[in-house]
């Protein structure tokens, strides 16, 4: 490990995305070397500054088009020729000869990324060439409302101005049902799991939780009380598994996680009191024990002590 492959992956370190094995490396090299150092610390000031600019959020009908658009060009990619293929990787020893510092580099990517995405949904929300027109003599069960994804070939018949064209579709759907019709459920559940939507995962995991008896939904919002990233979403999912804390151990266990791991205030209270039926289980005694000691929460170290004082020896 030298400066020089210290320095070319600073970036790639700082997002997480070097293999094991040489992230190890490079934090070896760091406790020796005090100017990779500086230069990671100093890409790291510029991710966090990065992160403080608002990100708009694609469009699903965006990324639905765009993984189309991919998946077609990769299918129809032809073999690269010899001379593209030298062209390519003179190109890349031509890159690694220009010794650019780490932080610029860091700096241009990130802001041409933030560009190109930013441009390429304007492009895509201004709605230009992105919505298929109303066709003359429509073909049965056509949508009215339909998006292109890709368009796959273009067939001209001869002699005449008519064309054919084969081309995905991006449309959307409703579905109307009651909350215990199966097909509601499975919407529901991916909608909490999958929704880049805070609200909308809010309200998929609302209606979930008037289900939550059933051992599929209870599955989900415990992985929504570990996982989600909202807290009101988190919240919802631990009112949800309340009454469950004593009858199912994955609830109990997911309860004792957040109770210890959350970094919401609001989702660690409601944890705490959902453990109150079991708090003479020796596990939760034991987390109560060290809580009672060391939380910085005052309510939570109060709490803990409260619930260890109406609970007796455990034999």
């Amino acid at each position: 490990m030298n400066c020089e492959f210290a320095k070319s992956n600073a970036v790639l370190y700082c997002y997480d995305e070097l293999p094991d094995d040489m992230r190890h490396e490079l934090e070896q090299h760091l406790e020796r070397c005090t100017d990779c150092a500086a230069e990671i610390k100093s890409v790291r000031a510029l991710q966090q500054a990065m992160s403080l600019e608002p990100a708009e959020e694609p469009s699903p009908n965006l990324l639905t088009a765009s993984r189309l658009r991919l998946q077609e060009a990769l299918e129809n990619a032809e073999q690269s020729s010899g001379w593209s293929r030298w062209f390519v990787f003179d190109l890349s020893r031509m890159m690694q000869s220009v010794k650019l510092a780490p932080a610029m580099a860091a700096a241009i990517f990130i802001i041409g990324f933030g560009i190109g995405i930013g441009a390429t949904y304007r492009i895509a929300k201004s709605g230009s060439g992105s919505q298929v027109p109303p066709i003359a003599g429509n073909t049965a069960g056509q949508p009215e409302q339909a998006f292109v994804g890709a368009v796959h070939a273009i067939e001209t018949q001869p002699n005449s101005n008519q064309v054919s064209i084969k081309w995905d579709k991006v449309t959307h759907e409703t579905l109307q049902g009651s909350l215990d019709n199966p097909e509601v459920q499975r919407l529901l559940l991916n909608a909490a799991i999958n929704a880049r939507n805070d609200g909308t995962r809010m309200d998929a995991t609302n209606l979930l939780a008037q289900n939550s008896n059933d051992d599929h939904i209870r599955q989900e919002l415990i992985y929504s009380l570990r996982t989600d990233t909202n807290p009101g979403v988190r919240l919802q999912a631990i009112e949800a598994l309340q009454p469950y804390v004593k009858s199912d151990i994955r609830v109990r266990d997911a309860a004792l996680e957040a109770l210890m791991n959350d970094n919401s205030p609001g989702v660690r209270t409601e944890a705490i009191h959902a453990l109150e039926p079991v708090k003479a289980d020796s596990s939760v005694r034991h987390v109560l024990q060290t809580l009672a000691r060391n939380d910085k929460n005052q309510f939570i170290r109060r709490r803990a002590q409260e619930m260890l004082n109406t609970v007796g020896e455990i034999d």
